[in-house]
């Protein structure tokens, strides 16, 4: 088994956790209806079956969203395949994006115990905006983070954008001394949503599995005694490219908004091409799974990207049932959130840890890992620890 150098100080640690959702929850029974209802598409109904069928086997059972129905009513050009609607998108998503951050923000910088100002970098993420100052100098003014604080913003990073930015928050950390990193992912779907079109099947793909929500993560190294806990060591990171597949998954800003493309072969892409990955992300330390006994040994933080992304997991690593149950409970519950979602896999399995004193029923060693466009794989190897807190009845905050 792998075993951290001398100075376990000099990783970076997970050292808090917040999330965050917009209080407008939709049912995933009662979404198909209303989705038709507010595009004005009733009348297609061989899309809305179509739909229907989706939903029904996405093992969803909820998701948050920031816009309602009254603002798509005022916003007709965001219906309208043939009528530009860009700049409506980022002028709606320009502050809901900060605003939905600093809800996740704000909840792990109280569980940190340290004042904001003591945060000396921040790393926000998003596929919704396309500014200068962006969601990152917004947030950093919503929280009242020093002007000096060194800010960094990625877009257009996909269902891997938390893994990207932890990654990078883990180089900051450690080549930093004394720095405090705060991720921030805020994922709002408006900026994608688009009417049931014949033409454009990808809408209904995305439409069926994407909602909106936020998180954060403070990342630092030496944390500071009786102050600060580490609730994951960040041990190691990589990211590769699965061969042949850089169209597979896509994303492209146009005058309609965000247009997804996503191929119907991910899924066996994903179980013919995953093990591959992990092996070489992990071997060096010791933790590449044997062919019989597969990969059981490690804990999996595994970005909830649909219900067929987890069953290629499981069944390209001979995963025990069970091993996924926490990507799968977040997927259940907020549906793919893009680059955040992978934040809420963190909360909750720390959550679970900690749980009625059952720590050492859990294994020590894990890996986050994360599908972005082109299949680009994102892998960082995590060792837990006893630290964190989580609030007595382990809930997320929610905005208004």
């Amino acid at each position: 088994m792998a075993s951290l150098p001398p100075s376990e100080t000099a990783h970076a640690a997970v050292l808090a956790i917040g999330t965050a959702n917009p209080a407008k929850c939709v049912a995933q029974e009662e979404y198909v209806d209303w989705y038709f209802r507010v595009t004005k598409s009733d009348h297609l109904v061989d899309l809305k079956a179509k739909m229907k069928r989706m939903c029904d086997k996405s093992a969803i059972r909820k998701r948050h969203f920031s816009c309602s129905e009254e603002m798509i009513a005022s916003h007709p050009k965001l219906l309208d395949h043939g009528v530009p609607s860009l700049d409506a998108r980022l002028d709606i998503v320009k502050d809901a994006v900060p605003e939905l951050a600093m809800a996740a923000a704000a909840r792990a910088i109280a569980e940190w115990g340290r004042p904001a100002a003591d945060i000396t970098h921040l790393v926000v993420s998003t596929n919704a905006g396309a500014h200068a100052p962006g969601a990152d100098a917004c947030l950093a003014a919503l929280l009242g983070l020093r002007a000096t604080v060194q800010r960094t913003v990625l877009y257009m990073h996909g269902c891997s954008a938390g893994c990207s930015a932890l990654r990078l928050a883990k180089d900051i950390a450690e080549n930093n001394r004394g720095a405090r990193v705060l991720v921030a992912c805020s994922e709002i779907f408006l900026i994608a949503f688009a009417a049931p079109d014949e033409a454009h099947l990808d809408t209904l793909v995305a439409a069926s599995l994407f909602g909106d929500g936020a998180g954060a993560v403070i990342v630092g190294t030496d944390p500071r005694a009786s102050v600060e806990h580490p609730v994951f060591h960040m041990v190691s990171t990589s990211q590769t490219t699965i061969a042949g597949t850089n169209k597979s998954v896509s994303l492209q800003l146009s005058e309609r908004g965000l247009d997804y493309k996503i191929s119907s072969e991910v899924p066996a892409l994903v179980r013919a091409g995953i093990e591959r990955c992990l092996v070489d992300a992990l071997a060096p330390l010791g933790l590449a799974g044997g062919r019989r006994g597969g990969w059981n040994h490690l804990f999996w933080a595994m970005h909830p990207g649909g219900r067929a992304i987890l069953d290629s997991y499981e069944a390209a690593l001979r995963l025990e049932p069970g091993k996924l149950t926490v990507s799968r409970r977040v997927l259940s519950e907020y549906g793919n959130m893009s680059g955040a979602a992978v934040i809420f896999v963190l909360d909750e399995l720390r959550r679970r840890r900690r749980r009625d004193g059952e720590e050492s029923e859990y294994c020590e060693w894990g890996a986050m890992v994360g599908l972005g466009p082109g299949l680009t794989v994102e892998t960082m190897v995590l060792r837990a620890t006893g630290g964190g807190h989580v609030d007595h009845e382990g809930k997320n905050s929610t905005t208004a």
